[in-house]
């Protein structure tokens, strides 16, 4: 029996996104530990996962607060981390294109690394198969993903909070290989798409060129470079298709 209802669709997503919860785990129980040790007090890294919601961005942020960097910068520094999400959204647009703008901003809020790696899997499985009609209901689906990953990342952080006092050094327990594997489990299966293909090599490549660039820009540099060749990789892709 197909699923249709948005009940349904939004406990499938949940269901669909437990792998990357376990992920994540370790993660948001890392960055609680590491709030808790800074200047912040425990509320501020609570509310930081609540609003900012960027476990990357919320790592540097951290940083650069420990180091006294000027509020500017941090802006900049986690804008530039944070702009591989235009291409995750330019990726779902058809998907939610149809939908009110509450929708789409609560949909944008909660888009992740995780959840575009789900949806996107999700999406590739019903090619072919799926109806205009259903994918018109695909937004629950995302929905329960998104949500799922949220929940998630306070509940960890929030653990986190709650050990950094007690064992101020668990940062230091290897739990964020989790991170490192996460993101290969997210990455690799996207590799199969050109646009894709193209922005890792190029991000890649010249994160590794630029590695001894100060203030970590090498890194800003090759984000926004691996964004750029990604969209026109995807745009050229398209076009493609078009006139096809």
């Amino acid at each position: 029996m197909s699923v249709t209802t948005p009940t349904q669709l939004c406990l499938q997503g949940a269901r669909d996104t437990l792998p990357m919860l376990v992920g994540a785990m370790p993660f948001g129980v890392i960055f609680g530990t590491l709030a808790a040790a800074s200047a912040m007090a425990p509320w501020q890294g609570q509310l930081m996962s609540l609003l900012v919601y960027a476990g990357s961005s919320q790592f540097i942020a951290i940083g650069l607060v420990a180091g006294h960097t000027s509020m500017l910068l941090i802006w900049l520094t986690t804008f530039f981390v944070n702009l591989r999400h235009m291409l995750y959204a330019a990726s779902l647009l058809p998907l939610v294109a149809h939908l009110p703008l509450r929708w789409r901003l609560l949909l944008g809020a909660l888009l992740t690394d995780e959840t575009f790696a789900v949806v996107s899997a999700r999406l590739q499985q019903s090619d072919g198969t799926a109806t205009p009609s259903s994918l018109r209901h695909m937004h629950w689906y995302f929905l329960g993903s998104g949500l799922a990953m949220y929940l998630n990342w306070q509940l960890w952080t929030l653990v986190g909070l709650g050990f950094g006092s007690v064992f101020p050094q668990m940062q230091n327990w290897g739990l964020d290989f989790a991170m490192v594997a996460t993101f290969i489990a997210i990455i690799v299966p996207q590799l199969r798409r050109f646009p894709y293909l193209a922005a890792a090599l190029a991000a890649g490549s010249l994160s590794y060129l630029l590695q001894h660039l100060p203030y970590k820009s090498g890194l800003l540099i090759a984000v926004v470079s691996g964004v750029c060749v990604g969209m026109l990789a995807s745009r050229a892709a398209t076009a493609q298709g078009d006139a096809a």
